[in-house]
Formats: C-alpha cells, sequence, structure tokens
C-alpha cells in the first residue's frame, strides 16, 4: 500500500468516473482501484486543475477528492493495447485487435472498420510496443484468386511487404503482397518435418514459399523434396529460399497447376505428400493418390471446417475421397485442430497412411 492522491465516488457512477479521468489525462496507472463499502476510490496521478474540479462536479453530485493508502498495480510486460488505453475512445477499445501476426520484422493486424480513423495511431503504437517492428500492415481484404493472395495497407513505418521471417532455424524470404504465409503454421512444419524419414521422396503439392520443404531438407540428410506451386512469385521466394538455406541438392521446385506437374513428372514417386490448402485440398485428393508411390504412402492432408465434430467430419470426408481415386485409407494416423481461422472456423490436419 502507498499514499495516493484518488477520487471517491458512488460505486454506482464507477464506470462513467473512470472514464472521465482516464479522459482528463489524469488516471493512475500505478495504483488499482480500491472498493470501501458502496465507494470507489479511483488514484489520480496528480491533482485536479480548477477546471478538472468544476468538470468532475458538473458529473458527479457526490464526490470527494483526498488522499488514501491504495493497492498498487503489479506492472506487468506493456503490449500496444496497454499502451492505447488512454488514446481511443472507451467505447471502442474492446474492438482493438488482440492478435498480431508477426512475420520477420513485420506486424501484421486485422483492423475493423469502426477503428479506420484510428488506424496510424495503432500503428504507431505496435512500433513503440515492439522496437523488433519496423513495418505495421493492416489487412485491406480477404485471400483471394488462385494466387491466395490479400492486399494489405502500410499503417506505420517503412512502405513495403518483403521481411525475412526466421523459423526452427531456417531463413524463409516472404513477401506478403505476391505469395501466401501464416507464422501460425510455425509448429506444423516443425511436426511434419519431425515425421519424415530417411530416403524419403516428398512431394509438397501447394509449396508457397516453401516453410515445410525448407524445413525437411534442412533437418535431413537423404530426402528428396518435390516443391510445387502454381505461383510464379511464390516459386521465386522458394528457390531464393532453397539457395539461403543450402538445400539445393534435396529440393527441386516446379511452378504450374500441381495436377498437371504431377502428371507429367511426378506420378508415383512419393512417399508422403503435404496438401497444405485447406480451401481446395478436398479437389487435389485424386492428385495426391497419384503421385504417392504403388506401395504406400503418408498422405497429410488440411481442411477448413465450421462443425463441432471437426476432426471426424474431416476424416469422413477424406476416406471418401480417396475411394472415389481407387484407392483406399488403411489408416487415418493421427488428426487434430491446427488453429483457429476465424469465430466458429478451424483448420484441420489428418495424417492418413494410403494403400
Amino acid at each position: 500500500m502507498n499514499k495516493s492522491r484518488c477520487l471517491v465516488i458512488p460505486r454506482t457512477d464507477g464506470q462513467a468516473a473512470i472514464e472521465l479521468v482516464r479522459n482528463l489525462g489524469i488516471y493512475d496507472r500505478n495504483f488499482r482501484v480500491e472498493q470501501t463499502g458502496n465507494e470507489l476510490c479511483i488514484p489520480l496521478s496528480r491533482q485536479p486543475t480548477k477546471e478538472e474540479k468544476k468538470t468532475l462536479h458538473r458529473n458527479f453530485q457526490v464526490m470527494e477528492l483526498l488522499v488514501r493508502d491504495l493497492p498498487e498495480r503489479i506492472q506487468r510486460p506493456t503490449t500496444f493495447v496497454d499502451l492505447l488505453t488512454d488514446q481511443i475512445p472507451p467505447h471502442l477499445f474492446a474492438s482493438l485487435p488482440r492478435s498480431v501476426d508477426f512475420i520477420g520484422d513485420i506486424a501484421v493486424l486485422e483492423i475493423s472498420p469502426e477503428l479506420d480513423a484510428y488506424k496510424r495511431k495503432i500503428g504507431e503504437t505496435m512500433m513503440i510496443a515492439d522496437k523488433r517492428v519496423r513495418t505495421v500492415l493492416a489487412k485491406a481484404s480477404a485471400i483471394s484468386g488462385v494466387y491466395r493472395t490479400r492486399r494489405f495497407e502500410v499503417i506505420a513505418g517503412e512502405p513495403r511487404t518483403v521481411t525475412v521471417h526466421r523459423e526452427n532455424g531456417c531463413q524463409l524470404y516472404v513477401d506478403l503482397s505476391k505469395a501466401y504465409f501464416s507464422p501460425r503454421l510455425s509448429s506444423e512444419h516443425a511436426r511434419i518435418a519431425k515425421l519424415v524419414n530417411e530416403g524419403e521422396t516428398v512431394i509438397d503439392m501447394f509449396a508457397g514459399v516453401g516453410p515445410f520443404a525448407i524445413q525437411m531438407a534442412r533437418r535431413h540428410e537423404k530426402v528428396r523434396v518435390y516443391a510445387v506451386d502454381v505461383n510464379p512469385d511464390a516459386v521465386e521466394l522458394l528457390n531464393k529460399n532453397i539457395a539461403v538455406n543450402k538445400v539445393l541438392s534435396k529440393v527441386t521446385s516446379s511452378v504450374g497447376d500441381v495436377r498437371g506437374v504431377v502428371k507429367e513428372h511426378l506420378a508415383g514417386l512419393a512417399d508422403r505428400v503435404i496438401m497444405n490448402l485447406p480451401e481446395k485440398a478436398i479437389e487435389y485428393v485424386d492428385v495426391a493418390c497419384e503421385a504417392i508411390k504403388s506401395t504406400g504412402g503418408t498422405m497429410h492432408y488440411y481442411a477448413f471446417t465450421g462443425s463441432s465434430e471437426s476432426t471426424s467430419v474431416a476424416e469422413v470426408r477424406l476416406v471418401e475421397a480417396v475411394e472415389k481415386s481407387h484407392r483406399k485409407v488403411d489408416k487415418i494416423i493421427g488428426s487434430r485442430t491446427v488453429h483457429a481461422t476465424a469465430p466458429y472456423t478451424w483448420q484441420i490436419g489428418v495424417d492418413a497412411r494410403i494403400t
């Protein structure tokens, strides 16, 4: 406990009084609001001016300005949300983005329309809160098109979308405006890389800039990875990442629709296929079946689902699609929720043994 100036107010006026004190810029964040019976003691950083006292009296008929012992607030690491508390209207505080994607030295936020007028302030505050961040981007569209790209708006820092992202010991060149990349799949990239056995041939059917392919090649001495993507910009970045991570002898890239690439060059070669295109992977199960060796192999299938029985639904759809391709799911090795992508929507991963 320590002495602090405070505004003593009936508890029923508490929320309005806290908001007014914050708006006046005299709220002391070093102390906690204390409740005593039907009163609240709101800590003040200084003695209110004459005009500020008049404002308080106009709003609250019953009030006192006193000095009392108040409990100190335990200081926690300051987030950009904490720093914004006194800089945006209180009624918008609940709309602040609570999750951030950090990709290299770029922070990516999803900002709701009601916060449009405060985008610059939010971006600048993010850079203050995290000194590693050199650029803050706001999502300006949904992911769309064959190349799975979205538009971004620079709301603070350097005007760029290119960065170097470090993940599980690998360097990945990323251009967010030209190729899809999600740091939320970091643990999934590492998990699949650990499952690969020495001597395997792997086909990464929707490789993007190469997070799966690069990590598999870095982890294993004897592995052959064929990384395919329809987006030429993604494959250009993939080729750069192959060189930077020194896996030229293990990873071969191809640009084009994977259906044609497998038919022409990769049919029957794979011990393992990765199908990280959750919105459309079900349409390419026949291609994955064609790519897997006649003796069988492992399929890593991803899908979006909104079902409360999400993993079981994804498993059933995969089994049906494999059977239509004249092959069979010998065993579901495992299935899991990878991460939430939106309210009531999840990305599901299913590992299956195909015969």
